[in-house]
């Protein structure tokens, strides 16, 4: 048996990683949540409610997570690399489709089936690097993958904004579309074949000990839990602060509100930041800072005056992105087995809360208005810091979390 080193940092398989890794986690956000600056003109075009327009991300949000665990077994099968590839060209296939739909309702159909394609990408990425890079390194490489969904956050929401207020949002979803075949093909011409991957045939009996191996350790169901909420937070907090500044006293333009997505900018810093520092530091000593960074952050927002409502959100994104990397990072080193499966677990509780907290949190917008949705996302983040404070006192295993 020829034993397989991990990929090293600094070495060309490395960097070639980093990249397919990067523009796969580009497309996949951009795609994702690329018409969240767009539900407000969604909710005047098709004359439907704040909470009917935040569909177009909790539908697609919602079957992700439903299809994260089927897609990992199938990648489990068939390979993590093809199922991959297959998942993000599916996504802007689908994309492509969305931009001739001609109702709400045809558009969330799109908008659900490209939630099932794209799931064989988020989870299956955060176990392909778990196996393939080397623990030292596993942080800087999940850093750098979570960097480029932020990009993908911040370049899908403003081109979808800028071409819809020059175009439509149909031309806008069509270029969205196009960009991701692009990616697509770079993102299977620079990843390497898996080099510690052993094709499984599904067994249940084996499948459910690894479920209850995962759901009885001591941390990761609590990481699943923090996914959930810090997700939840942050799609809550972008969905509708566009409905809160297109309305007096701040007016904004959908253009304007994809400037809001510059945000984002502080996203690939800190996810970066972040996994050096989890590395350097341990994540047990610095993701309650993260949170509590969030949670100022969003007392900030309470504000009127528009330049410090943006510094609120930008502390507040810095911190949501540099939990997320700490949290995630910490459930591929955390389990020893069927990380795939673990990683799945995160990934689906981390969508599952931007479905659910994001449609919950628009009903709280429409009775409560932006105070209300300060209070609701305050108590949320009050449970995160408890999970953040609780996972201060997990008992590391051989591989330090």
């Amino acid at each position: 048996m020829v034993l397989v080193m991990p990929i090293v940092a600094h070495s060309p398989e490395f960097k070639s990683t980093n990249r397919a890794m990067a523009y796969g986690g580009f497309s996949a956000f951009s795609m994702l949540y690329g018409l969240q600056p767009l539900m407000p003109m969604l909710s005047a075009d098709f004359h439907v409610s704040a909470v009917a327009g935040s569909g177009v991300i909790s539908v697609s949000a919602a079957t992700l997570a439903a299809s994260l665990i089927p897609a990992s077994i199938v990648a489990r099968r068939y390979g993590l690399k093809p199922i991959m590839c297959l998942a993000l060209a599916l996504s802007a296939f689908l994309t492509l489709i969305a931009a001739c739909t001609t109702n709400l309702t045809q558009l969330l159909v799109c908008r659900g089936l490209l939630g099932i394609a794209l799931a064989g990408f988020p989870a299956i990425a955060m176990a392909y690097l778990g196996e393939e890079i080397d623990a030292l390194a596993l942080g800087r490489s999940i850093g750098i993958y979570i960097a480029g969904s932020a990009l993908g956050g911040l370049c899908g929401r403003m081109l979808m904004a800028f071409l819809a207020d020059w175009l439509s949002w149909r031309a806008a979803l069509c270029s969205l579309g196009c960009v991701g075949l692009i990616v697509a093909f770079e993102f299977w011409r620079l990843l390497p074949n898996s080099q510690h991957f052993e094709a499984q045939r599904f067994k249940l009996k084996t499948w459910w000990a690894d479920v209850t191996s995962h759901w009885s350790d001591a941390g990761l169901p609590w990481l699943f839990m923090q996914g959930f909420l810090l997700m939840g937070c942050y799609v809550s907090l972008y969905n509708y602060l566009g409905y809160r500044l297109v309305a007096a006293p701040f007016n904004f333009r959908p253009a304007s509100l994809g400037m809001m997505s510059a945000m984002n900018v502080i996203g690939i810093f800190a996810s970066t930041w972040a996994g050096r520092a989890a590395d350097q530091y341990g994540r047990r000593k610095v993701l309650w800072w993260m949170v509590a960074i969030m949670m100022a952050g969003l007392m900030v927002t309470l504000t009127n005056h528009i330049s410090l409502l943006l510094i609120g959100v930008g502390i507040f994104t810095f911190g949501f992105f540099s939990a997320h990397a700490m949290a995630s990072s910490w459930v591929g080193r955390r389990a020893q087995t069927a990380k795939t499966l673990a990683s799945s677990f995160y990934v689906s509780a981390y969508y599952l809360g931007s479905s659910l907290v994001g449609t919950l949190s628009g009903f709280i917008w429409q009775s409560y208005h932006w105070k209300g949705m300060v209070i609701f996302l305050g108590i949320l983040l009050s449970v995160c810091m408890f999970i953040a404070l609780e996972l201060r006192k997990l008992v590391p295993l051989k591989v330090l979390a």
